[in-house]
């Protein structure tokens, strides 16, 4: 076990000069809880936003709901998905409400703009009213609704601190993390439901027995293994285009699950190795986390040759300007493995 006290720090440069740097908390942990390394101060609270989305889809699957409605597996990675908004997103989602006996009224995300270029033009020229549907969040919020659906529960104010969808996502938080939420931090997400503070360890942790599943109970488990093997099939449908989740799965070929969060978060969960990783950015900047997860993948021995060469923009990130000249790198600093 290797705690240090110092935090990492990812670099960014231009030309001659390291022009920013992000300070970044990381916890590597392993199923019982035991710290395998750790960097900073992975004790403080952390609000784990999107990242958590593996576990939140696992009342889905636990519940029998996926099964009842015929769910596939590139559903299942899309109820994972902080998702770009393309086509394949957008579609999906829209042919799973009416599946359901749903529409995009149902989703109490509200709707935004597509974070992929093609898709956003696409939606501006053509005059698209913006759904929920829009909204990265709604392949998870269709996901409760299909529960609601299921359980017999009200659709109408899921997102409520009080509704059942809610209070199961906050038990299970606790029990995967080992830790007591009763009385910690609270605030809401960007799509509009509960967020609770947790230790970054704990994070960690709830990723490490995810990647155990042989810890959990039998319909726990089985849904552990069906979430981490949708995501690691369909990497597509859990962000898209060009991002690190999407490649960086595509390049691991089962080995490992990836999952972005706001404000800096990310998690991997590393069944092969029973461990699970969460980092957490100072400063909320996502661009350093490819960074810090391509080398920590690195530092466990999880990238073969054709895995690292596939992940080369992410292990040192080019930095280009408006004429696509490369003018600088975001990169770990040095000394960090010492």
């Amino acid at each position: 076990m290797s705690e240090h006290t110092n935090p990492l720090r990812v670099e960014v440069t231009r030309g001659d000069m390291i022009e920013s740097r992000h300070t970044v908390h990381a916890a590597i942990i392993d199923a019982d809880g035991r710290t395998v390394e750790s960097w900073g101060n992975t004790a403080r609270h952390v609000y784990p936003r999107s990242a958590i989305k593996p576990l939140q889809a696992i009342p889905l699957v636990e519940s029998g709901a996926a099964d009842a409605f015929g769910l596939s597996p590139r559903q299942l990675a899309l109820a994972c998905a902080s998702h770009l908004g393309e086509a394949i997103h957008t579609e999906t989602v829209s042919a799973w409400l009416a599946h359901i006996g749903c529409s995009a009224n149902d989703l109490e995300c509200g709707g935004h703009l597509p974070k992929d270029e093609t898709a956003m033009a696409n939606v501006i020229r053509s005059g698209t009213t913006l759904t929920g549907i829009h909204n990265n969040c709604s392949g998870k919020h269709t996901g409760f609704l299909t529960t609601c659906q299921h359980l017999g529960e009200a659709t109408a104010g899921y997102i409520g601190a009080d509704h059942p969808v809610q209070q199961r996502l906050a038990t299970l938080l606790s029990e995967l993390g080992g830790c007591d939420l009763d009385a910690t931090e609270r605030g809401f997400d960007g799509c509009g439901i509960p967020v609770l503070g947790m230790p970054l360890h704990a994070l960690a942790r709830a990723m490490a027995r995810m990647a155990a599943p042989d810890t959990l109970e039998d319909a726990r488990r089985a849904a552990a293994e069906r979430i981490f093997s949708a995501m690691t099939t369909h990497p597509e449908m859990v962000r898209g285009t060009g991002s690190f989740d999407t490649l960086g799965m595509r390049a691991g070929k089962g080995r490992f699950a990836t999952k972005t969060g706001a404000e800096g978060v990310h998690i991997a969960i590393i069944p092969e190795k029973r461990l699970g990783i969460a980092v957490k950015v100072e400063d909320g900047n996502n661009r350093a986390t490819p960074v810090i997860l391509a080398a920590l993948f690195d530092r466990l021995g999880l990238l073969e040759d054709d895995t690292r060469a596939q992940l080369t923009e992410f292990i040192e990130t080019p930095v280009k300007n408006v004429a696509g000249k490369h003018v600088g790198d975001i990169r770990m600093a040095a000394g960090w493995q010492d």
